[in-house]
């Protein structure tokens, strides 16, 4: 995890790599502890970005999780989704790149010669999800992975500070 100060807050940025599916049960509740408790180690008064492949589908319908899937996804909805969903909701999270209406191109984050999926996300606390003004996939054919490149645009506001005796005039 990397600690950012900026301006007047911090920002917490952290990067995840989940199991893949089909692997045992009891990996997938370790990363998924690992993943809670770093979200515990983060003051509720600091902001957070978890960006990583997630190894899920969290599907294009909402179904049941409209305070956490913002109704733009791709495909269908696995177990490994589910995970993901039901973990934003307890941490109180939100799937930025499912909150913005954007081509399939800019939703597919995995494309191989077999297939096509979006299994990289980025998630914000829901509180701060206003700081976001934009997310999606950068399309390419020029990478070397069948990963694409996956971008948010955070709106950070600098806090100035007030400079003493502001609104007198300095010369008498």
């Amino acid at each position: 995890m990397v600690k950012l100060v900026i301006g007047g807050f911090t920002l917490h940025v952290c990067t995840v790599y989940a199991p893949q599916v089909g692997l045992d049960k009891k990996v997938k509740a370790r990363f998924w502890e690992a993943l809670n408790e770093v979200l515990k180690s983060v003051p509720s008064s600091e902001k957070i970005v978890i960006a990583g492949d997630f190894n899920g589908h969290i599907g294009a319908c909402l179904g049941g999780y409209n305070n956490v899937h913002g109704g733009f996804g791709f495909s269908d909805r696995n177990g490994e989704g589910v995970a993901l969903l039901d973990f934003a909701r307890v941490f109180r999270l939100v799937v930025m790149n499912s909150s913005f209406l954007k081509k399939e191109d800019h939703l597919i984050a995995f494309r191989s010669a077999l297939s096509k999926t979006q299994i990289d996300f980025l998630l914000l606390r829901k509180r701060d999800k206003v700081l976001c003004k934009g997310c999606k996939v950068i399309p390419s054919e020029h990478l070397s992975t069948q990963h694409r490149l996956l971008v948010m645009d955070l709106f950070i506001k600098k806090i100035r500070k007030s400079r003493v005796g502001e609104g007198q005039l300095r010369i008498k």
